[in-house]
């Protein structure tokens, strides 16, 4: 991604996006206070650029029978280079693990996974994650309740 300058009506498209990104170039401008040629090419420059890296439609997890998260808190046994590398690699092919971070602390790893049921998340857990002689344990704090699920930055003008 290169580094770009970015001003107030730069600001003004990406939190329009933010919320909407399916609608068209004339009402992305309309909402952004700017006419709709400068308007399109900011987003150009925008996604040429990488800030806008990529464009997707979020689904409604409940919609589609996945009602069970949890986050895991992931210690490797050795969390050696060759082993990051190779949990990076796992999880990547683990649907269920919609965030993965590498964290600081107590813990290597926090992942955010999604599920049908508890049963569901037991399987993951048991014939993924722990059937992995990378890992040495594994917390899981079951979510009760979303407050507030957002992809938006906080972004100021």
């Amino acid at each position: 991604m290169e580094n770009i300058s970015l001003d107030a009506g730069d600001i003004r498209i990406m939190k329009v996006l933010q919320q909407e990104a399916d609608i068209s170039i004339a009402e992305i401008a309309k909402r952004a206070g700017m006419s709709q040629t400068p308007c399109w090419r900011r987003v150009k420059r925008l996604k040429a650029a990488g800030v806008i890296s990529r464009v997707v439609a979020l689904i409604d997890r409940e919609a589609v029978g996945l009602g069970f998260v949890a986050y895991a808190s992931v210690k490797l046994a050795l969390p050696s280079l060759a082993n990051m590398t190779e949990f990076d690699r796992l999880v990547k092919s683990w649907p269920e693990v919609v965030i993965c971070e590498r964290v600081t602390g107590a813990i290597d790893y926090l992942l955010k996974v999604v599920a049908e049921d508890i049963s569901a998340y037991d399987d993951f857990l048991r014939f993924k994650l722990l059937d992995n002689s990378l890992v040495a344990d594994v917390q899981s704090r079951i979510v009760v309740a979303t407050v507030k699920d957002s992809n938006a930055l906080p972004l100021f003008e």
